[in-house]
């Protein structure tokens, strides 16, 4: 069996206690998503800061965000 020893696997709740802003790529792995969709995302649910010429999104926003405007499909699962 081989074994992955770069992977990095994310638990959101043990990131969120540690990181209250995380960075566009940071959060596109979170979330499971490419860069581009989670940059779209954090600034249609207004969770993005400017510092500098940084951009750091709030996760804790984005999860509110996902679920107040989002369904979820029962005959996807």
């Amino acid at each position: 069996m081989k074994e992955f020893k770069d992977v990095q696997v994310y638990d959101r709740e043990a990131t969120k206690r540690m990181k209250r802003y995380v960075r566009y790529a940071t959060g596109a792995e979170m979330y499971d998503m490419c860069q581009k969709t989670f940059e779209e995302l954090a600034k249609k649910a207004n969770a993005t800061h400017k510092v500098g010429k940084m951009v750091l999104v709030n996760p804790d926003i984005i999860d509110d965000y996902l679920e107040k405007t989002c369904r979820i499909i029962d005959d996807y699962l």
